[in-house]
């Protein structure tokens, strides 16, 4: 992906979405030409002059101090998320011959996150990469995510499937919501991985395919994605409400884990319960581990 472009949009559309008036600026009155903020008055905002500014809007990030990030942040009114990918865009700015270790998903099939995934067997347990892969999970896992099988496309993709499966309208109750949150972790893992093949190829076959992805895309949302609750509308069981905690594996660099619970006792705790002896009669575990391996 072109760095210098992820930059420019990035706060090109942050300053468009801050008023005037939300950022505290007295406007000299007229016609505004742009949306939101001017690049003047996000510079005397962060304190820098605006040939400075409109440098770094310009996508040249590099060499910026830690001050000078957390002075734009604040003058654009960024949350934590925001924050943070702009840090991460201005790493991606400085030259790096250092390549993370990749660790394949064959690997974590074979190892003790496979074996730690299948002793959890009362919560939805799965590992996705950087490209929202599904790249290993337990039964229930495999279970929930079932119909993301049904294609003979592999792997198993998040995206793919809630941008080009008519079928995840129906497994997402709030579809909207979860297609919003979805390119919005993309987008932070893109900004993490900005030489990633395989983030950019499916980044560019979606905004091919999926008018609703580009759209979302051309947004520059972003997203921090540890802890909520979801809703999913299951074929088999019905609605399930589930909260969610999600770790990254730091001995798997690009791999995070994600558990999904139901509060004991609950409808959706014995739809659970429901699924698990539906996976097991159903072989649904041995069809999904029948594919081919991810990366």
């Amino acid at each position: 992906m072109d760095n210098r472009a992820e930059v420019r949009d990035f706060l090109a559309t942050r300053r468009a979405r801050l008023s005037p008036e939300q950022a505290g600026v007295v406007s000299a009155g007229g016609q505004r030409r742009v949306p939101g903020l001017r690049r003047d008055e996000v510079a005397r905002l962060a304190g820098v002059s605006v040939d400075y500014y409109t440098r770094l809007e310009r996508g040249n990030l590099g060499g910026v101090s830690d001050s000078v990030l957390d002075a734009i942040a604040r003058a654009l009114g960024l949350d934590q998320a925001e924050t943070d990918h702009l840090y991460d865009l201005a790493r991606a700015s400085v030259p790096s011959r250092r390549k993370p270790a990749v660790t394949s998903g064959q690997k974590i099939a074979q190892s003790p996150v496979q074996h730690m995934l299948d002793a959890m067997t009362g919560a939805v347990a799965m590992v996705t990469n950087t490209r929202m892969d599904l790249v290993a999970a337990n039964a229930l896992g495999f279970a929930l995510y079932s119909d993301m099988y049904r294609s003979t496309l592999r792997p198993a993709n998040h995206s793919r499937y809630i941008f080009l499966d008519p079928g995840a309208h129906d497994f997402y109750p709030d579809w909207e919501r979860a297609a919003a949150v979805n390119v919005a972790i993309l987008r932070r893992d893109a900004g993490r991985n900005p030489h990633d093949p395989g983030i950019t190829a499916l980044v560019g076959e979606l905004s091919i395919r999926s008018d609703e992805f580009r759209a979302r895309w051309a947004a520059h949302d972003v997203r921090r994605h540890y802890t909520g609750a979801k809703e999913f509308r299951h074929p088999v069981v019905g609605l399930l409400e589930l909260d969610f905690q999600v770790m990254e594996l730091q001995d798997t660099p690009g791999h995070s884990l994600t558990v999904y619970t139901a509060v004991p006792g609950s409808a959706s705790d014995e739809g659970l319960r429901l699924l698990a002896s539906w996976a097991a009669t159903e072989d649904v575990v041995e069809r999904a581990r029948s594919a081919d391996p991810v990366t």
